[in-house]
């Protein structure tokens, strides 16, 4: 099977095929925060009247989730550890999710944020817990675009086709993983699980890009090097919050390089190995592509991973597909009942067999890593012991509609996949497009 080479900076973070040959309507997503809708296919905790929780709808525009917590915990007067969430959502977006806040009901009226509505809120017993989510629908508006309006249907259409002939599209992890902007999230994990945490942390504080504000680029330079860290702490712009807890942290703690990755939030501290995880991960999934290997369907070796009754992937139930189950296997997967996946290396993975295993093991040698660098010693947040991820996302609910300035696509996704990886499939732009 032949899929179309991606020849744009996707390809430096691992994404280096299209599923679709259609050329692309080229464009630019959010262009304006509504035009990124998201809202949370949630699955409730039960009200409880003595519920110690609260339990709200919360939406909100133009927010980085992690600011966000951040803001409102200060707002309550709360630790951030109080406020509950399923997923980290995208900033220049439209976002609706269910938060828990562990506190009493009446507190929840202090919080008056801009561009943030708090609705239908309700006591728990429990509150929400990263991963607490069934998936995210969303209606995203494409603008700018290069192709014409008959040409726009056309690559619709046959991109719409595309998908739905495999029911789904290459399930590779998006650029948001790593950073539109400043895509260097994985190479701070790549330090990380190396060992070389002071190169982590000069990473996450420098690497300047050009598409960010004069005031940042030039703190971002002086800190490759420099160790001023009260001077940068003043400099910094309040864009810049993470990096002033790193830098803040230094001017108290000189060289402390462990305990500062150690004082930002946890789930930030955990992005970091993932991200290199997840850049592992399509560098493989790429692998089997430029093999011509399918995505709907299992090789001999191949790991394959079973859903239960809703939909959701069983990665504790790992089969094997051999020459004596492949036609089984093979009508599971086609009928939608599994998925192929490949390894997102660890601590305790688990690679392929046959022409997978290959690639996978060829993916890992040449990146010079072991098993045992994603324990990293001091940093729980960050060690990681590795699991599967499905080679295709699968897609519901896809529509789309063409207006005088371009094209919206509305559509759902399980939770954990990249919305954005199925527009690039339709768009095909630069990757700061996205």
């Amino acid at each position: 099977m032949h899929y179309r080479e991606c020849r744009t900076a996707e390809s430096g973070i691992g994404m280096q095929f299209y599923l679709t040959p259609a050329d692309g309507t080229g464009g630019r997503l959010k262009i304006s925060p509504d035009d990124f809708i998201v809202r949370e296919i949630s699955s409730h905790p039960e009200p409880k009247d003595d519920g110690r929780y609260v339990i709200a709808e919360v939406t909100a525009r133009n927010w980085e989730t992690n600011r966000l917590i951040r803001i409102m915990s200060r707002s309550l007067g709360v630790s951030r550890e109080r406020i509950g969430f399923a997923g980290t959502k995208d900033k220049r977006a439209v976002t609706t999710q269910l938060m828990s806040f562990e506190m009493p009901i009446g507190n929840l009226e202090r919080l008056d944020l801009k561009d943030v509505s708090i609705r239908d809120a309700y006591t728990a017993r429990r509150g929400i817990r990263i991963g607490d989510l069934v998936g995210n629908s969303f209606e995203i508006r494409v603008g700018e675009c290069d192709a014409d309006r008959d040409a726009i249907e056309e690559i619709l259409e046959a991109v719409a086709g595309g998908i739905g002939g495999i029911g789904g599209f290459p399930n590779y992890f998006g650029v948001q993983r790593f950073g539109v902007i400043r895509p260097v999230t994985h190479t701070v994990g790549e330090h990380i699980v190396r060992g070389d945490l002071e190169a982590a942390v000069r990473t996450y504080l420098s690497s300047p890009s050009e598409y960010e504000d004069e005031a940042v680029i030039s703190v971002r330079e002086r800190m490759v090097t420099g160790d001023d860290w009260n001077g940068f702490v003043r400099d910094m712009p309040d864009s810049m919050s993470f990096e002033r807890t790193l830098a803040q942290h230094l001017a108290e703690n000189p060289d402390d390089w462990r305990g500062a990755i150690g004082a930002l939030p946890r789930n930030l501290q955990m992005m970091f190995v993932h991200a290199y995880q997840s850049y592992l991960f399509n560098l493989m999934l790429s692998g089997r592509m430029a093999a011509g290997l399918p995505l709907d369907s299992p090789v001999a070796g191949d790991t394959v991973i079973p859903l239960d009754a809703n939909g959701i992937p069983l990665h504790e139930n790992p089969v094997i597909a051999s020459s004596r189950n492949l036609d089984l296997v093979e009508r599971q997967v086609r009928a939608g009942r599994a998925y192929v996946a490949i390894s997102l290396f660890g601590s305790e993975s688990t690679i392929a067999d046959g022409e997978m295993g290959d690639i996978e093991r060829e993916v890992i040698r040449e990146a010079g890593v072991d098993r045992e660098d994603f324990i990293v010693p001091g940093l729980g947040h960050c060690s990681s012991k590795g699991s599967h991820r499905e080679i295709v996302c699968p897609v519901r609910d896809l529509n789309h509609r063409i207006d005088d300035d371009g094209y919206t696509v509305s559509f759902s996704l399980p939770k954990g996949n990249y919305a954005t990886c199925l527009m690039r499939e339709f768009m095909k732009s630069e990757m700061e497009n996205y």
